[in-house]
């Protein structure tokens, strides 16, 4: 297997999104290219779609919201739901969470986000398990940025959002509105522009809110 690091090293710069500059994680500056060397590198290995590589619109949102709010996670367990870059999860360590868990089924992904984490200073652990398939448990703060892409994914957070509610975490999803963004389930917290690549969204700025479930 392609070792993830060498990777990742090798297809990406060290870049600031722009709603977040405070830190800095390793992204590709195009988008095909690394699509490309993906499939053609890694392909027959099963590695899932660079996602990982891109700073979202949704996930800078969110990113921005908690540095912005840092009472929400500050000396809390947090989560961070198909964290791709880690951009969340890092932003709620430096936000002052006692704990953060970065899920992702892609170990490419989690590789990444080890490599920002270090870039940035903190720690988040890791977990490559699928927590979907599971009770939420041991969280008090769940964030879910950018998740509502696909129908069977959107059905999944969606039940996994209910039942940590219902457990008493909170919730807080950093999203654009995408094809499946369950309209008028979550209460509006905070509303940005955020600047994105026209190659991945076909547009130079995206509105995107921050919601509370």
């Amino acid at each position: 297997m392609s070792d993830p690091v060498d990777f990742i090293r090798a297809n990406t710069t060290l870049i600031a999104p722009p709603l977040v500059p405070e830190i800095r994680l390793h992204l590709a500056e195009e988008s095909v290219p690394i699509w490309q060397k993906t499939e053609e590198e890694l392909g027959e290995m099963n590695v899932p779609p660079p996602y990982w590589a891109f700073a979202w619109a949704g996930g800078q949102a969110l990113a921005r919201y908690i540095l912005d709010h840092r009472q929400r996670t500050a000396g809390k367990r947090v989560l961070d739901l198909g964290t791709g870059s880690g951009l969340t999860a890092i932003a709620a360590k430096l936000a002052g969470a006692a704990t953060v868990l970065a899920a992702d089924i892609d170990a490419y992904a989690l590789a990444a986000v080890r490599l920002n984490a270090e870039t940035n200073g903190v720690l988040v652990e890791t977990t490559a398990a699928d927590l979907l398939s599971t009770a939420p448990s041991c969280f008090d703060v769940v964030l879910v940025g950018d998740l509502f892409y696909e129908r069977q994914l959107a059905d999944r957070v969606l039940a996994f959002i209910s039942a940590a509610t219902d457990g008493g975490a909170l919730v807080l999803v950093g999203d654009p509105q995408r094809a499946y963004f369950p309209k008028g389930r979550f209460r509006l917290a905070a509303e940005y522009v955020v600047a994105v690549t026209r190659e991945l969204e076909d547009a130079l700025v995206k509105r995107t809110a921050v919601w509370e479930a």
